[in-house]
């Protein structure tokens, strides 16, 4: 049998334009919408349903897909009025103009609100992104009619903030709920692109902090010493991707880098794996055995060993720091290396192993 192929969906952004097109169909041509027709920022069309909630309120069901996605299933709604609304979250409105029309946009109750520069909206406006709002603008032509109005459109998501803890939100000073998002209005199953998005988002927002230094942890354990020791919105999970993390940091000037994992995955970064995700590729073995021989003077035999796990259970005691420092060195000069190639600012990196938190430091 084939592989099953994985559903797409719809971006919180296009669904959020679905409720806002529905209310103002209600206002300017007296209709009340079921399902509705957009068209997506790369020209394709979407046909999302909608249910009318009150006057000039509809909501919508996020769909489900096949992405790793907290927001499946969350209900977005919009209340569209002509009076600015009372008693919401401290903000600065996001504005439309369609036709002489002018759109005030709101963060209600389960939407956030952006606090921290270096994100694509700045402080301290609704946590509605730029394409998603460029969306709402686009589909609204075919709607809105010639006229100086002035609409207040609040957009609100049940049980948003409860959502939110499951997101980097709080982390990049994004509070009060989840944020409206989506390049393309359409949701890929399971992207490593949607990933790095996502720490490229979280660079921008901790150099906007500080241009110090950026912790990178790969790794559970890793998060979880990074966050003892360091200032938490300096900390950026990166997943497998090691090189695709320091490709983020081409447009920053940043003095550190410090970069923490097991010491399996620090054996994958000395090899030159630049994405640690075992479909890449597994350790090399006989390097590992060379390294030893050539620079600890230690002879590993000729067993086979199919873990790191196993190779440190054989070392003798005196020699597993020596190779955990020589396997966290290598990778600093595989990531100055790496830096070099990218013409990085940076002018040094730190590795830290674990578990046992050793640490090696190179400076240029």
């Amino acid at each position: 049998m084939g592989e099953k192929s994985l559903r797409t969906g719809y971006t919180t952004g296009t669904h959020a334009t679905a409720t806002l097109l529905a209310c103002l169909y209600e206002y300017f041509d007296g209709l009340f919408v079921e399902k509705l027709a957009l068209v997506l920022p790369q020209g394709q069309e979407a046909l999302i349903e909608v249910q009318r909630e009150s006057a000039y309120s509809f909501s919508t069901i996020k769909g489900d897909n096949d992405d790793i996605d907290v927001t499946k299933g969350c209900e977005i709604c919009c209340l569209l009025t002509t009076q600015p609304p009372a008693k919401l979250k401290a903000q600065e409105p996001s504005l439309l103009e369609v036709k002489g029309v002018k759109i005030y946009i709101y963060a209600g109750e389960g939407v956030g609100v952006v606090t921290k520069r270096g994100l694509k909206i700045t402080p301290t406006h609704p946590a509605i992104n730029p394409t998603p709002l460029a969306m709402m603008q686009e589909n609204a032509t075919n709607i809105v009619q010639d006229s100086q109005e002035i609409f207040h459109a609040v957009f609100s998501v049940k049980e948003g903030e409860k959502i939110a803890r499951d997101t980097a939100n709080a982390k990049v000073g994004v509070l009060g709920g989840i944020s409206i998002l989506g390049t393309r209005g359409i949701v890929k199953p399971v992207s490593a692109s949607a990933y790095i998005d996502s720490v490229a988002e979280e660079i921008n927002v901790a150099i906007a902090q500080s241009s110090e230094q950026i912790i990178f942890t790969l790794g559970n354990s890793a998060h979880d010493y990074a966050k003892k020791h360091y200032n938490e919105s300096s900390i950026i999970e990166i997943g497998n991707f090691v090189y695709d993390a320091a490709e983020r940091l081409q447009k920053h000037t940043l003095k550190r880098v410090v970069f923490v994992t097991s010491v399996a995955k620090m054996c994958k970064v000395a090899q030159g794996f630049k994405n640690t995700h075992n479909k890449y590729g597994s350790i090399d073995f006989a390097e590992v055995k060379a390294w030893l021989n050539s620079e600890l003077g230690y002879a590993l035999g000729d067993e086979e060993f199919v873990t790191l796990k196993g190779v440190l259970q054989t070392l003798p005691t005196a020699y597993k720091e020596p190779f955990i420092k020589l396997l966290g060195y290598k990778s600093a000069q595989k990531l100055k290396k790496w830096f070099f190639e990218l013409d990085l600012e940076v002018k040094e990196v730190e590795t830290i192993t674990l578990p046992n938190e050793i640490k090696e430091v190179l400076t240029w």
